[in-house]
C-alpha cells in the first residue's frame, strides 16, 4: 500500500504494547484495546501469526477489565474471525448480553458445551441469542427447550437451520397442547413425522386443522376416529357407556315434551353428563352423534359456534356452553378466556340463516370443513 493511507495505518510495535499492558489503570486498559482493535480493522490481513497471537493474548489477559463499550468493539470484530482463541471468545460470550450478543449469534467458535452452558447458567437474553445462530445442533437445541421460556422455544422452531431431534419433537408437540404459539412452527418443522401431525389435530385451530390435512395427507376416517378414541381415553365419553341406551331414551322424552332447552344443555354440561349433553345436543341440531362429539371437542369453538346460533341460542348461552366444553378438555381458565373471545367474532357476525344452512349440509354428513371455511369467509367480508 502507498501514499497518505499506508501512512495513517498503525504498525505492530510490540514492546509498545507490552508496556500499555502493563498499565494497570482502566484508562491504559482501554488505550490498549483500542489501539489493538485499530490494528486488525487497518492491518488485519497483513499481521503475522505471531503479532495476532501476541494481541489475542494480551486481550485474553485484559479484556474482563475494560469498558463495556469497547469490549461490545472487541466482540463485534472477534465475532467473524476464525482464528480466535476459544477462551477469549467464551469470554466474551459469557459477557453481558450487549457484548456477548454477536459472539452467540455469529461465532463457529463456540463448541456444544459452551453453548449448553451458556444456556443454563446465563440468562434469557443469552438464550434467544443462541435460538437465532446459524448452525444448532440437537444437543443445544434439547437445551434450549428444558429452558421452558415460551419465546427462546418459539424462536427455535422458527429457525429452519436448527437440528431438533425426535425425542424432543414429541415433548414440543404434547406441550403445543396448552401452549398455542408452539402449534403453529411446529407444524412447520421438517422433522414433524405425521402420526404426530395426527396428535396435533385434536387440540390446534381451524385453519391449522387444514394445514394439517393439506400437508400430511390426512383421512376423514382417521380424523373422527381419532376424535372419538381421545374423548374415550379422557374418560369423557365411552362408546360402550352401560348407561348410553338410557341417556338415548332420556334425551328423546325429553325432545318430545318441547324440554330441550338451552339452560339444560347448560346444565348437563356443567356437572360433567357429557353423554347427555351430546344426546340433547344431537336432538336439538339434528346432527349425527360422531359429529356432535367432533363438534364438542375441537379446540377452536368454530362448529359449536355455527350450531349454536344455527338454533337460536343468545351469545351468552353459547359463551357458556364453549366455557362447559372447554373445561371437560381440562383446560386453564386463561386459556379458555381467550378462546372465547377469539370464536365470538364469528358468534356475533354470523347470520342465523348463514348457519342454519350449514347446519343442513352437516345433517347430510356432508363437507365439515369446508362448511367452516365458507362462514368464516363470509363473517370475514362483513366485519
Amino acid at each position: 500500500m502507498s501514499g497518505p493511507e499506508a501512512e495513517d495505518t498503525p504498525t505492530v510495535d510490540h514492546e509498545f504494547l507490552l508496556g500499555l499492558a502493563r498499565e494497570k489503570s482502566s484508562k491504559g486498559r482501554a488505550r490498549l484495546s483500542e489501539t489493538i482493535m485499530d490494528l486488525f480493522e487497518n492491518k488485519g490481513e497483513a499481521l503475522t501469526d505471531r503479532e495476532r497471537a501476541l494481541m489475542f493474548g494480551i486481550l485474553r489477559s485484559v479484556v474482563r477489565e475494560i469498558e463495556m463499550t469497547i469490549r461490545q468493539r472487541v466482540a463485534q470484530h472477534l465475532a467473524g474471525l476464525g482464528d480466535v482463541p476459544e477462551d477469549l471468545i467464551r469470554i466474551l460470550a459469557n459477557d453481558e448480553i450487549d457484548v456477548a450478543y454477536p459472539v452467540l449469534t455469529e461465532s463457529g467458535l463456540l463448541k456444544d458445551d459452551g453453548l449448553i452452558e451458556i444456556i443454563r447458567h446465563r440468562t434469557m437474553e443469552h438464550q434467544l441469542a443462541v435460538a437465532i445462530r446459524q448452525s444448532i445442533s440437537e444437543e443445544v437445541s434439547q437445551a434450549l427447550v428444558e429452558t421452558g421460556d415460551e419465546r427462546v422455544v418459539v424462536t427455535l422452531l422458527k429457525n429452519a437451520n436448527a437440528q431438533i431431534s425426535q425425542s424432543t419433537m414429541e415433548y414440543l408437540v404434547e406441550q403445543s397442547r396448552r401452549v398455542d404459539s408452539f402449534q403453529e412452527p411446529v407444524l412447520q418443522r421438517k422433522e414433524l413425522r405425521p402420526e404426530l401431525a395426527e396428535r396435533m389435530y385434536l387440540w390446534v385451530s381451524a385453519a391449522l386443522r387444514e394445514f394439517i390435512i393439506a400437508n400430511f395427507s390426512l383421512d376423514q376416517a382417521v380424523i373422527d376416529d381419532l376424535i372419538e378414541r381421545v374423548a374415550s381415553e379422557e374418560g369423557i365419553v365411552s362408546p360402550h357407556e352401560p348407561n348410553k341406551l338410557k341417556v338415548t331414551e332420556l334425551a328423546a322424552s325429553l325432545h318430545d315434551e318441547g324440554m330441550v332447552t338451552p339452560d339444560m344443555l347448560i346444565t348437563a354440561l356443567s356437572q360433567g353428563e357429557v353423554s347427555l349433553f351430546l344426546a340433547l345436543f344431537c336432538r336439538l341440531t339434528g346432527i349425527r352423534e360422531y359429529l356432535a362429539q367432533r363438534i364438542l371437542f375441537e379446540p377452536g369453538g368454530e362448529g359449536l359456534a355455527i350450531c349454536c346460533k344455527a338454533v337460536g341460542l343468545t351469545k351468552d348461552e353459547f359463551s357458556e356452553i364453549f366455557r362447559y366444553s372447554q373445561m371437560v378438555r381440562s383446560r386453564g381458565s386463561d386459556s379458555i378466556d381467550q378462546a372465547l373471545g377469539e370464536i365470538l367474532w364469528i358468534y356475533e357476525d354470523m347470520s342465523r340463516e348463514a348457519a342454519a344452512g350449514v347446519l343442513k349440509t352437516w345433517r347430510r354428513n356432508k363437507g365439515y370443513l369446508a362448511a367452516i371455511r365458507q362462514i368464516q369467509s363470509t363473517t370475514r367480508r362483513h366485519a
